[in-house]
């Protein structure tokens, strides 16, 4: 599937593949970053290969659908089909023509891998024809890998090695999207240095300050993409009854949560409450909010970074992941987060927390730059020489 935004011959063309497997994080991030470069003034095409998510990547780009790929366990360790089927090697040699014929048929000035090669290991069989591509093109465009401030840890042997090496021999920068002052490539990448003079950091990438949306809720508890939040959720709903908490709540419970989770959310949550699979104004209903209740995922957290209300953070933690672990205790140590693990979690633990945030003084915000997007568009077009 492609939507084609008309273009001008003049303008500088950017190639930006996203592969979201779980959640909608890395889309969410990607989008961001794509609007900001097309607003820049650049020709964008969107790669995305995970699950189909109505307004994303959003306006004003081009966008190309690869045949969907999503993890079929929360720990990564398998690729399903959107209809839960192994990937196969002919899916997969679909989805490599495809992915070429649209690198082909752009053009571009410069690439854009989002994750690798420090993350989207299971995505080689792709990515790794697309930098050959990419190395023997008669034009051969500039490279960058686009990454989230903090990486999974407790890798296997070998592979930062590997990730180092791919970078030098490939690649012409690494885009880290955070502050290096919160935190910097190398508390999660041991062999930064030896990749130190591609960094640039470009700050968080966080929504445009947002209007406050029409709709007004005291309580806002959300699940990211919802793939893994049926725990959180049904643990927010069991603390609001034990606090007997008459405020405004709404639930988000994020449009990748299995049908039959939701079912059965549907049904245990009161009438009083409001659910909803997606709020494509999640940052908006977070402007009118007194409290956050979610997971600890990039973009939530860039949102409550814009916002002003009280959090809980339950950081995603299954399967090995730290990623989320490490935000949480980082925020909570400036003071800005109170955390449950989601090991402790339940209607009783996460009932404290509420209590907690309730009762303490206004959160002060880190002093972070949430210009990431912006900052995206300003280095690309940096080396291009615009």
């Amino acid at each position: 599937m492609t939507s084609a935004v008309q273009a001008s011959d003049s303008r500088k063309r950017v190639f930006f593949y996203v592969q979201h497997l779980l959640g909608i994080g890395h889309l969410v991030r990607a989008s961001r970053i794509a609007k900001a470069m097309a607003q820049a003034g650049l020709d964008v095409t969107v790669v995305t290969g995970g699950s189909i998510i109505e307004g994303f990547p959003g306006e004003g780009v081009r966008h190309v659908q690869l045949p969907v790929i999503l993890s079929s366990n929360s720990s990564f360790s398998g690729l399903s089909d959107a209809s839960g089927n192994p990937v196969d090697e002919p899916f997969m040699r679909l989805r490599v023509e495809m992915l070429l014929a649209a690198f082909r048929q752009a053009d571009p000035d410069a690439v854009i891998i989002e994750a690798f090669p420090f993350g989207r290991r299971q995505m080689r069989f792709e990515l790794l024809p697309l930098v050959e591509a990419i190395r023997s093109h008669p034009r051969k465009p500039l490279l960058f890998s686009s990454v989230r401030d903090i990486l999974q840890e407790n890798r296997k042997p070998g592979r930062d090695e590997e990730t180092a090496s791919l970078i030098e021999e490939h690649f012409d920068g690494v885009l880290v999207h955070g502050d290096e002052n919160f935190v910097r490539l190398e508390d999660t990448f041991p062999l930064a240095r030896r990749v130190a003079d591609k960094v640039f950091y470009t700050g968080l990438v966080a929504p445009e300050p947002p209007q406050p949306s029409e709709d007004r809720f005291d309580v806002v508890v959300s699940a990211g993409g919802g793939a893994v939040g049926a725990q959180l959720i049904e643990a927010a709903i069991a603390a609001r009854v034990e606090l007997s908490d008459t405020r405004r709540w709404c639930i988000i419970t994020g449009p990748n949560m299995p049908q039959a989770d939701f079912e059965r959310i549907e049904r245990e949550t009161p009438a009083s409450v409001s659910l909803f699979r997606f709020r494509k104004d999640f940052p908006n209903l977070l402007m009118n909010a007194q409290l956050s209740i979610s997971q600890a995922g990039y973009n939530t957290v860039c949102d409550l970074l814009r916002a002003s209300c009280d959090n809980v953070l339950i950081p995603f933690a299954s399967g090995g992941e730290t990623e989320q672990s490490v935000r949480a205790e980082k925020l909570e140590a400036l003071g800005f987060a109170t955390v449950v693990s989601e090991a402790r979690l339940n209607g009783a633990t996460l009932a404290a927390a509420i209590s907690a945030a309730d009762c303490s003084p206004q959160r002060m915000k880190p002093a972070l730059s949430l210009d990431g997007a912006a900052n995206t568009a300003s280095r690309i077009m940096e080396k291009l020489k615009i």
